[in-house]
């Protein structure tokens, strides 16, 4: 009982232990209650969240395909604004680019992945974008006309870069012509004609004012006349010059033409300062010049064309130009009688011939054949009527003969000089200025480079505009080859050659120049065969072969009138060969100061000796005859018979007494008539050192003759006779360095 009321007290504070454990209960369970419904609120969040997942990708793909078709059917407000109003520039080229995709595209007939595999044409935002994509294609093509006509034009106007145009205005933009094509090939072919009307005057005008100032530059348009031929009248030289002036060749002189003229690094004529400077040229040059501009203005026509409007139109471009050169060309060739000046545009020509072909341009081949047709027949015309003069010519016509060198041995050796002086120089492809329009090829001649040659021939409408070694008659032959790949039949034909063999018949002292394969008959490198071969060849011999045959029968009448002048001498046979010799000494002197070399030479070489050896003779039987005829006739005698030779001791005493008492006289006389009748001092004292050596021979024969005579007991008068020691030391008096 004492411990009831501590039970009651603990039951108590159960019965409230219990009360806040049920209270408790209540609220957990409250809280379960609250738990459960956030757990379904969790569950729904979480399903729409992956529902607006799903929803957003699909939009998103939705959108990313609607933005691709819009690209391809679309056109841009900006696209539009630079065709409509922006100035042709790299933005109006880059946004027809983009309209003429977008233009296949709305037209395209194939399904494509952006259109979700349907064909763009097909569907309703296409069909409707075709009419406006057409519309503003229209309208890039009249801009595009607009701007290339308007460029085009620029070309006519006077001082105008052409190059300038054509690469800033024309060829950045070529990819513009290109969409004309597709776009509208009536506009193309509209813009093409243009081009070529515009150009083609354009080219005319400059070439027809170039050539006009060079027609003032002309140095030789009285130079050369019909009357400068070889063996040129005495009185047509006195009316066109003085008498005083025979031996002037300045028209056969070659000088520094053929360097100046074929020298690779040799610039074109800038005219309009040449005209200020009052400078004058040979009119090779002038031509060579033209040549060049030609050259550079069709290989970059050929680029642009070939860049631009992706074909070759060399001739609409550049037919009356031709036509222009052609005739004025021709006009020149009536009054021509100048072979030098001929031969080296010849060479010329084949030269740029070259050129073109190493840029494999080939579109000027058929007027390069014209103009070779022009020249050779001309060449031939002025070398025939230099023959002509030759056989007609007698000492009448010359105006009389003397001893001296005669004025027309000097015009030939002048003549042939530099004839084979050109025909022995190699030329190249062509000069830097040349090189310059090479410049704008790539290797396969059709793009140009970034920064191409404009030329020389800017327009000028309102404005003004090495020799190697000795050459041989061999390497001339070899190097006229080169001269002309394509021979006129008129020119040096078949019957030509004929007729020339006919003719130099009759003249067997001198030898013919061996023919050479000097050039291919009939066709260029790219005419295929020649007419009258199947393989390509011709049997009628080449021009530059049959130029050297000329050289060779004009040299074969030279020297048959050198021997008709001589014989106007009459019966004085050493008057005649001194004539010889000083006329063969002097052709001979200018050969080797040309140094010319070849069979030419060696002949009068020859000639010389010859008629050298003839005047020693005649020379020695003027003073010592007795004693000259006895050592022959004696010496023949020993030879011939076996028995002793009888010889008359009183006529060799004579002989011994004559010669010891006058033979210092006798060379005296000697060096006295040599000196007067050779003006050149050289080939004076080769003559008298050889008159002199063949007296000494001849007095050390006589001497041998008395020895072998009078072996046993010489006769007394051989006292009398001069040793040879002391005709030596007197010889050397007269012949320097004997």
């Amino acid at each position: 009982r004492s411990k009831g009321q501590e039970i009651a007290s603990l039951r108590t504070e159960l019965e409230s232990c219990d009360a806040i454990l049920g209270a408790l209960q209540e609220m957990l369970l409250g809280f379960q209650a609250d738990l459960g419904g956030l757990s379904g609120d969790i569950r729904n969040l979480q399903e729409k969240s992956r529902t607006l997942g799903i929803q957003l990708r699909n939009r998103r793909k939705a959108e990313e395909g609607l933005r691709h078709y819009l690209e391809h059917i679309v056109i841009a407000p900006a696209l539009t604004n630079a065709i409509c109003r922006g100035p042709v520039n790299s933005t109006f080229l880059e946004s027809v680019h983009e309209l003429n995709t977008i233009y296949e595209d709305v037209h395209g007939t194939e399904p494509q992945s952006w259109s979700c595999d349907k064909v763009p044409s097909q569907t309703r935002a296409g069909q409707e974008m075709q009419d406006h994509v057409r519309k503003l294609r229209l309208v890039a093509v009249s801009r595009t006309r607009d701007y290339f006509l308007a460029q085009m034009q620029l070309l006519r106007k006077p001082n105008t870069n052409v190059r300038m145009i054509q690469v800033h205005g024309l060829l950045k933009y070529a990819d513009l012509q290109d969409f004309l094509y597709e776009a509208s090939p009536e506009i193309a072919s509209e813009v093409f004609n243009v081009y070529m009307e515009s150009m083609g005057k354009s080219l005319y005008a400059l070439f027809r004012t170039y050539q006009a100032q060079l027609h003032q530059l002309d140095a030789t348009k009285m130079a050369a006349t019909r009357h400068d031929v070889i063996a040129i009248d005495d009185s047509a030289l006195r009316d066109a010059l003085t008498t005083k002036a025979k031996k002037r060749v300045d028209s056969f002189g070659l000088g520094t033409r053929a360097h100046d003229v074929l020298e690779d690094a040799a610039e074109p004529l800038m005219s309009h300062l040449a005209l200020a400077e009052g400078k004058r040229y040979p009119y090779e040059m002038l031509f060579r010049s033209l040549m060049i501009h030609l050259i550079n203005a069709v290989t970059n026509e050929h680029v642009f064309c070939r860049k631009f409007f992706k074909r070759d139109a060399f001739g609409p471009l550049f037919q009356s130009t031709l036509s222009l050169l052609l005739e004025q060309l021709e006009n020149y060739l009536f009054s021509c009688h100048d072979a030098l000046a001929l031969l080296l545009m010849i060479k010329v020509t084949h030269a740029h011939r070259r050129l073109l072909k190493s840029r494999n341009v080939h579109s000027l081949n058929t007027f390069l054949d014209q103009v070779t047709h022009l020249l050779w027949p001309r060449l031939k015309m002025v070398i025939d009527a230099h023959l002509r003069s030759i056989r007609s010519a007698n000492a009448q016509k010359l105006g009389g003969v003397d001893l001296h060198a005669h004025y027309v041995s000097r015009r030939y050796a002048e003549f042939t000089c530099s004839i084979l002086s050109i025909l022995q120089i190699k030329v190249g492809g062509g000069g830097s200025a040349a090189a310059a329009a090479a410049n704008t090829l790539d290797s396969t001649t059709t793009t140009p480079r970034k920064s191409p040659s404009s030329g020389s021939l800017k327009s000028q409408k309102s404005g003004g505009g090495g020799s190697k070694g000795p050459p041989t008659l061999a390497e001339a032959k070899s190097e006229s080859a080169t001269v002309s790949p394509r021979t006129p039949a008129t020119a040096y034909s078949k019957s030509s050659l004929e007729r020339h063999k006919s003719d130099g018949a009759a003249s067997t002292n001198l030898p013919r120049t061996p023919s050479a394969d000097l050039g291919v008959v009939g066709s260029s490198t790219h005419s295929g065969s020649t007419p009258g071969s199947a393989d390509g060849s011709s049997h009628r011999g080449s021009a530059g072969d049959m130029l050297l045959r000329d050289i060779a029968l004009i040299m074969e009448e030279t020297v048959l009138l050198l021997e008709r002048l001589a014989d106007e001498h009459g019966s004085s046979n050493k008057k005649r060969t001194v004539f010889l010799i000083n006329n063969l000494d002097q052709i001979i002197c200018i050969f080797q100061e040309r140094r010319v070399v070849g069979k030419e030479l060696n002949k009068f070489i020859e000639l010389l000796m010859a008629q050298r050896e003839r005047f020693v003779e005649e020379e020695l039987l003027q003073n010592f005859s007795k004693l000259i005829a006895f050592v022959q006739q004696t010496e023949t005698h020993m030879v011939t018979s076996s028995a002793p030779v009888d010889v008359n001791a009183h006529v060799v005493e004579n002989l011994v007494r004559e010669f010891s008492s006058s033979w210092k006289q006798g060379i005296e006389q000697i060096n006295r008539n040599v000196l007067s009748y050779f003006s050149n001092f050289r080939n004076g004292m080769e003559i008298l050192k050889q008159v002199l050596t063949q007296l000494l021979l001849y007095y050390t024969r006589f001497q041998d003759i008395i020895r072998k005579v009078w072996r046993s007991k010489p006769p007394a008068f051989c006292k009398d006779l001069v040793s040879t020691t002391v005709i030596l030391a007197e010889i050397k008096k007269y012949a320097l360095a004997i």
